[in-house]
Parts: C-alpha cells; structure tokens; sequence
C-alpha cells in the first residue's frame, strides 16, 4: 500500500499530527458527511472528517473500507 496515499489524522491519545491510519473505515454522518475510523497500529483509536471527494478517493484507493 502507498503511504502517500493513506489517510492521515491527529492522534489525540499521543498528540501527534498526521498519523497514517490503518484499517480505515470511511463511513458517512447523520448530516450527510463522510468519516473515516481506525487506528495507528499501536492500539491507539483514530477519527478522521474529511469531504466527500477525499472520502471516496480513499476507497477507490483502497486504502479504506466502505462502511455506508
């Protein structure tokens, strides 16, 4: 998988931006925006709101699952 391509968030449990998240699942809101949910691969959960246009480049990608 290319690491350029993954989806990046803040981690609040180590302060650290732009994490790489692993075993993504993009998801979509109850106001119609997309989500994404996983982890950083040290036990640490992650949460990512990003547009529409991001979202499912992302899955496309295959860096994330569809999880709507």
């Amino acid at each position: 998988m290319d690491a350029t391509k993954m989806i990046k968030a803040y981690c609040l449990t180590t302060k650290e931006k732009n994490v790489p998240m692993q075993d993504a699942v993009v998801s979509k809101t109850a106001k119609g925006g997309y989500m994404a949910k996983g982890h950083d691969g040290k036990g640490n959960k992650m949460a990512a709101i990003m547009g529409e246009a991001k979202a499912l480049q992302a899955i496309k990608d295959g860096v994330a699952k569809k999880g709507f």
